[in-house]
């Protein structure tokens, strides 16, 4: 039985004093030991986060990192950075870095093996514009971004990695892709795992679902049998992130 996994993405918003209290507030809130939960926060509040995070249920991710460990990258984060902070968990490949700042396939590929080497768990993140969905192509796209970001990574890996399904035209537009849709679309993502892989990883992994999840509509999609949880988005930056994590 996969346990779920319940992530925050902060994206770019809160201060590190901020950070502090908004831990603190969601603290008490977000105590459910049957799920995983991690907080995404930006670079400048990880460290503040982690300490704020200590003795709680709550794991502490970054947004993203580079693929090198040190170098001349100026502004950029490497895994070697995180690991030592004490950071779990990476979100890598999100459609907004795609789209904003030219992340490929390929790149995101690069940077899950060097979150594998460093023993954080990558939450690699995959999904289709409403354009694609209307032109049926939905499965092919995501097949592709799923095969080229675990080319080359084990078995015993893969496993363990997270995979997010973000349908963009869903990412902070209030839309919300229906259950059935969601849970096609995850069932399909397993099946293409089971394809690279076989059926024992393809069970393994955790597929979560991302797009304007809030406390109202967790509970249905989490109840289906391939979506292990959520990357939510702005509703994680409230209190009522602790009713989507407690969401029975």
């Amino acid at each position: 039985m996969r346990k779920k996994i319940i992530a925050g993405n902060w994206k770019m918003n809160q201060t590190p004093s901020e950070a502090v209290d908004l831990v603190n507030t969601l603290k008490p809130l977000v105590k459910n030991e049957e799920v995983d939960v991690v907080f995404c926060v930006p670079a400048i509040d990880l460290l503040a986060a982690v300490e704020t995070a200590k003795g709680s249920n709550i794991q502490i991710g970054a947004q993203n990192m580079y693929f090198e460990d040190k170098g001349a990258y100026t502004g950029e984060i490497s895994p070697v950075m995180l690991a030592a902070a004490g950071i779990k968990y990476v979100i890598l490949g999100h459609s907004e870095r795609r789209e904003y700042f030219a992340e490929t396939n390929e790149t995101v590929n690069k940077k899950m093996h060097k979150a594998f080497e460093h023993g954080i768990t990558p939450i690699m993140c995959c999904g289709e514009t409403l354009e694609q969905r209307e032109q049926g192509v939905t499965m092919d796209f995501i097949r592709q971004q799923v095969k080229v970001g675990f080319l080359n990574i084990t078995s015993e890996q893969a496993k363990t990695a997270v995979i997010a399904y973000e349908p963009i035209w869903a990412i902070g537009t209030g839309k919300t892709a229906t259950t059935e849709q969601a849970q096609e679309v995850c069932k399909g993502i397993r099946m293409c795992i089971a394809e690279i892989y076989d059926a024992s990883v393809a069970e393994a992994i955790r597929i979560q679902y991302g797009g304007s999840v809030n406390a109202e509509t967790a509970p249905e999609l989490f109840a289906q049998p391939d979506i292990d949880g959520g990357l939510v988005g702005g509703a994680s930056l409230k209190p009522d992130f602790g009713k989507i994590v407690n969401y029975k």
